[in-house]
């Protein structure tokens, strides 16, 4: 079968990837669909280290092919959104309701995979880029049929991740004011969260300013290519400040442009030994850095909101779906995502 596949040096489609059958408590889906994002491409240039060779990909949706033993919740024929928390269900974490910070779901990549006699690693505990993959049963969310499948496979990263960070993780309330830096695929994700949650200030900021349409569409009601500008609009600083990029002079910005009480939300990924700076004094009005990982979100509960959301007209998917590629056209895909051509390239199969 088909798939994405990064030996070290190199990405490549490939048609004889192989994938074994689901065992216990493991669900095997048929991808038909998943996004692009950019901790894909952190992958490949050596921002997020990986071991190799590895399927990347993990932000899809398709329909279950197969369940093993135990697996009650989806069954064959299926539609499904796949989110890459493969947590135990059973740790103290788990038990209250934080799947995120499960030990058991975090650096332990399996190899379901192979090409000829190897074994090939699985990223993020998903693999959405290749025609089939085995997640386990947590990770498979169902979802409506009239869902479309291009669209509900944003779910399972972009939209947990940006939305889940305000809802979840900063707990944005009615009446608060937001800024938004970095407005791709997470950032879009985050005004829109913001504007479900009722803040009435929401200031995107983003250097291409061929992204303000967008960054209205989905929530933003003024939008800067320089973060200089938003003390103009808000002139004491914001209740909350997501940094969507991953540099550290933007997370330096983020923090300076908070306002008493504030707190500023990282959801961009920086190198893994970047440091970052800030002056300690003016963090002693209640200021806050938060860390976020996957928006604080409990997939089984949050994707079917979500996907009701959709539903009813009021979170955006298709929209975000700017380009849709077959998967042969990967560097395709990839180059006019590094460009910033694209808010969310979509794979299909």
């Amino acid at each position: 079968m088909r798939g994405v596949v990064f030996d070290g040096k190199q990405v490549r489609v490939v048609d004889d990837l192989g994938v074994r059958d689901p065992g216990p408590g493991e669900v095997l889906v048929a991808i038909s669909a998943a996004g692009l994002c950019h901790s894909d491409l952190s992958v490949v240039d050596g921002t997020i280290p990986f071991p190799v060779p590895v399927v990347l990909g993990h932000e899809g949706a398709g329909v279950v092919e197969a369940v093993g033993a135990g697996v009650t919740h989806v069954a064959p024929g299926d539609h499904v959104a796949l989110s890459t928390l493969a947590n135990c269900g059973t740790c103290p974490d788990c038990d209250r309701g934080r799947p995120t910070m499960c030990r058991q779901a975090i650096g332990r990549p399996g190899k379901p995979f192979t090409r000829g006699d190897r074994t090939v690693h699985q990223f993020a505990c998903n693999s959405a880029f290749a025609e089939r993959t085995v997640v386990k049963a947590v990770q498979a969310v169902r979802i409506p049929k009239d869902v479309p499948l291009p669209s509900a496979a944003l779910i399972g990263c972009g939209v947990l991740t940006g939305v889940g960070a305000v809802l979840n993780r900063a707990r944005v309330d009615r009446g608060d004011s937001v800024v938004v830096i970095g407005t791709g695929g997470i950032g879009l994700n985050v005004l829109q969260g913001a504007r479900l949650a009722g803040a009435l200030g929401i200031v995107a900021v983003d250097a291409n300013p061929a992204k303000e349409a967008v960054a209205r569409q989905f929530g933003a009601t003024d939008f800067l290519t320089s973060a200089e500008g938003v003390r103009d609009i808000l002139p004491t600083g914001a209740d909350h400040v997501f940094e969507c990029v991953g540099r550290v002079e933007l997370i330096r910005q983020a923090v300076d442009l908070l306002d008493r009480h504030g707190q500023a939300v990282l959801l961009g990924v920086p190198r893994a030994s970047a440091e970052a700076s800030f002056v300690v004094s003016s963090m002693f009005l209640d200021k806050a850095i938060l860390g976020c990982r996957y928006g604080s979100s409990r997939p089984q509960r949050d994707i079917p909101r979500y996907a009701e959301l959709y539903r009813q007209g009021r979170l955006l998917l298709d929209e975000l779906v700017t380009a849709a590629y077959p998967v042969e056209d990967f560097e395709k895909a990839r180059a006019d995502t590094e460009a910033g051509r694209v808010a969310r390239a979509v794979l299909t199969f």
